[in-house]
């Protein structure tokens, strides 16, 4: 079983918004960077976006330029959760979305090596 759980994917017009959840049982994700990755059927894994963890001095909050201007990341550490609002979804952002969880005081990585936590995935589709 995998330690993360992402929900909140589904089919959604164009234009649209979804909100991606991930959450944990197994620890505290606030102490942890979370990043949020996606794969497109044929695709490698990409970073969307990361959040650091509260002991970091950056407080980064990173996007990849597909994702700027669209997609938020936020926590919610009452509910030990990590969330995805992405608006003025396109086809193209139709992809299985994955987040991650590294224990660290240091930026949060856009890259899947800096990760050791991760969920099964929901699917996103965009499509009319």
């Amino acid at each position: 079983q995998l330690p993360l759980v992402e929900s909140g994917g589904g089919l959604v017009q164009p234009g649209g918004s979804l909100r991606l959840s991930c959450t944990t049982s197994g620890f505290s994700l606030e102490y942890y960077n979370v990043g949020w990755f996606r794969q497109a059927a044929g695709k490698e894994r990409e970073g969307v976006s990361c959040i650091s963890s509260i002991t970091s001095v950056s407080g980064r909050e990173y996007y990849a330029d597909s994702a700027k201007g669209r997609f938020t990341i936020s926590r919610d550490n009452a509910k030990n959760s990590v969330y995805l609002e992405m608006n003025s979804l396109k086809p193209e952002d139709t992809a299985t979305y994955f987040c991650a969880a590294h224990l660290s005081s240091s930026y949060c990585s856009a890259y899947v090596r800096g990760y050791d936590y991760w969920g099964q995935g929901t699917q996103v589709t965009v499509s009319s």
